[in-house]
């Protein structure tokens, strides 16, 4: 291999490298630990009436006999979300939304709507492709923040303002991301004040909270949102410690 060979190779294998972390998630099952085993909410607790497992999937529902008196989520029991990394695939329809809650508090006092209220960050669950309304956001469940990073932002939060530092997708990249009415994998990681949440692969927000207003650690649930009636399933749920 002459100097020439050798020197591009060396440039190519550099510009991989320095590119795909910016927008590829991780690779490597390594070190996780599976949360569903695909055949009952076994390590889940949540409504029976709402959530049960249909086809090797976690399935909840509302209808209108069996209506969600409240957001309503199924909340993992068998450990808690510090800085760690979360996968899992979901699907949904477009009726109403749903999401996947870390570094949450189960809500048990008497101001509590249902036997499994969980307040936090909350990872949007939608079958929409029309920004804002999308799949992704941060919305601050329970804590009078609402939306609290959206989808396609760097940021950082500093004190009650947060700065935008870098648009990571756009509505167009989006819509080509995002399948609609099948299913589509999230990847969540969360060390210290920081979290990042992947689509399919893509790394689509990146977000670090304000010291004050940072939650660090709490439980891992999936909602089921109150009102118009709805479903949502989820599969393939890992989770792996990154302290």
């Amino acid at each position: 291999m002459n100097f020439l060979t050798l020197f591009a190779l060396v440039l190519a294998v550099t510009a991989a490298w320095a590119e795909s972390p910016a927008s590829a998630g991780p690779d490597s099952e390594a070190g996780f630990q599976t949360l569903f085993n695909g055949e009952n909410l076994n390590g889940w607790d949540g409504d029976p009436r709402l959530w049960s497992v249909r086809d090797g999937v976690i399935h909840g529902e509302t209808t209108a006999e069996n209506a969600a008196k409240g957001n309503t989520f199924l909340i993992w029991q068998d450990g808690t979300t510090k800085d760690f990394e979360l996968r899992l695939s979901f699907r949904c329809n477009a009726s109403n939304n749903s999401g996947i809650q870390y570094r949450s508090q189960h809500i048990t006092n008497k101001s509590a709507r249902n036997d499994w209220v969980v307040q936090g960050y909350q990872h949007e669950i939608r079958n929409e492709v029309g920004f804002p309304n999308i799949s992704g956001f941060i919305y601050g469940e329970g804590l009078g923040r609402g939306r609290i990073c959206m989808v396609g932002e760097k940021a950082v939060q500093k004190g009650d303002k947060k700065e935008v530092l870098e648009t990571l997708i756009t509505p167009e990249e989006f819509k080509e991301l995002f399948h609609l009415d099948d299913w589509n994998n999230v990847i969540i990681v969360c060390k210290g004040r920081n979290v990042q949440h992947y689509l399919n692969d893509r790394l689509i927000l990146d977000f670090t909270d304000s010291e004050d207003k940072a939650l660090l650690d709490g439980v891992l649930a999936l909602q089921l949102h109150a009102g118009k009636p709805m479903w949502a399933e989820y599969k393939n749920i890992r989770i792996k410690s990154l302290e």
